[in-house]
C-alpha cells in the first residue's frame, strides 16, 4: 500500500508571504516520513467544496512542482490531474518532462479530460463538450507517448496537428513517467487507463488491460482528530479491496499535526508487512 498526499488548499495562515516555508516544511516532512508522492491539484481557483470560502489562495500546477522538486529527493511529484485543454498537448508534455529531469526521474503525468465550468469560464480557459474532451485526451496521451519515445514524425489528429513534436531532452524514467488517468467513466475513461496508463483512481478495470500492471489508486481525506491508527486500518481495508496507493486529502492546508499523524500511519504499514512506499 503507497500512501501520498494531496495538496488542495493553499491557504495557511501566514498568507501569501509564508506560503513558501510552508510548502517547504511540508515537502520537506513528506519526503522523510515515506510518503510515496505529493501530489498538487492543477487549478487556477479553488475548487475542493469542503475548502472553507475564504481559502482561496491557488497556485499554478507546474510551477509549484518544480519548487518541491527542489525541495526534495526522494518523494515522487505530479498533479491531481491537469485537464486536458487547458495546455496545448505539446507544452504539458516539456512540463513533466522537465520536471522529471531536473527532479532526477520523479515525475507523474496526472491527466484527465477536465469538467469545471465555472473555473473555465471565470478565466478564459477552453472547456469544449465532454465527448470532445475525451478525443483531445486520448490524442494527449499518444503525442506525449510518441515524444517520449523519441519520435518526431509529425502528428495528425482530429484536434491537434504537430509537424515535429521534439522530445529533447527525454525523460530520465524509461520508457517514460508513468501516468495517471483521473475520471470514473466505465466506457471511455477506463478504456483509455487500460491502453495508455500505468494508474487510475478505480479498482474495477475493464477487460483488454493487464490490470496487474495498473496502480489502482483512492482519493481520502484524513479527517480531524483521526489517529494514526485508524488511518492505518482504513489503507488496509482499501488494500483488501485491490487498491494499492492512498491519496490523501485535507480541507484546509497540511499541518504538521496532520502530517505526522500520516507519517506514523505508514510506519504501523509496514511494521505489519505491508508494503507501504
Amino acid at each position: 500500500m503507497r500512501v501520498s498526499i494531496g495538496v488542495t488548499n493553499y491557504s495557511w495562515p501566514g498568507g501569501p508571504n509564508g506560503l513558501g516555508s510552508e510548502l517547504d516544511r511540508l515537502v520537506r516532512g513528506a519526503d522523510r516520513a515515506g510518503v510515496d508522492t505529493v501530489w498538487v491539484v492543477d487549478h487556477l481557483l479553488q475548487a475542493d467544496p469542503t475548502a472553507p470560502p475564504e481559502d482561496t489562495e491557488m497556485l499554478e500546477a507546474y510551477t509549484a512542482l518544480g519548487f518541491l522538486a527542489a525541495r526534495t529527493e526522494r518523494v515522487r511529484l505530479g498533479t491531481m490531474v491537469s485537464g486536458v485543454t487547458f495546455r496545448p498537448p505539446a507544452l504539458l508534455v516539456k512540463a513533466v518532462t522537465t520536471l522529471d529531469v531536473l527532479s532526477g526521474g520523479r515525475a507523474w503525468l496526472g491527466l484527465g479530460a477536465g469538467y469545471h465550468g465555472e473555473e473555465a469560464e471565470a478565466m478564459g480557459l477552453p472547456l469544449p463538450p465532454v465527448a470532445e474532451r475525451f478525443q483531445r485526451l486520448e490524442e494527449t496521451l499518444r503525442i506525449a507517448a510518441q515524444m517520449w519515445a523519441g519520435d518526431d514524425a509529425p502528428f495528425e489528429g482530429r484536434h491537434y496537428r504537430l509537424g515535429r513534436p521534439a522530445g529533447s531532452p527525454l525523460p530520465i524514467q524509461r520508457p517514460r513517467p508513468p501516468v495517471l488517468i483521473g475520471g470514473t467513466g466505465e466506457r471511455k475513461t477506463l478504456r483509455l487507463v487500460a491502453q495508455y496508463a500505468d494508474a487510475c483512481n478505480l479498482f474495477d478495470i475493464p477487460d483488454g488491460g493487464p490490470y496487474g500492471q495498473i496502480e489502482k489508486t483512492l482519493s481520502t481525506r484524513l479527517e480531524a482528530g483521526e489517529t494514526s491508527d485508524a488511518f492505518a486500518r482504513r489503507c488496509e481495508a482499501a488494500a483488501a479491496l485491490g487498491i494499492e496507493h492512498m491519496v490523501v486529502l485535507t480541507s484546509s492546508p497540511w499541518t504538521a499535526e496532520a502530517l505526522s499523524t500520516l507519517a506514523a500511519a505508514i510506519t504501523t504499514l509496514r511494521q505489519a508487512g505491508s508494503p507501504a512506499t
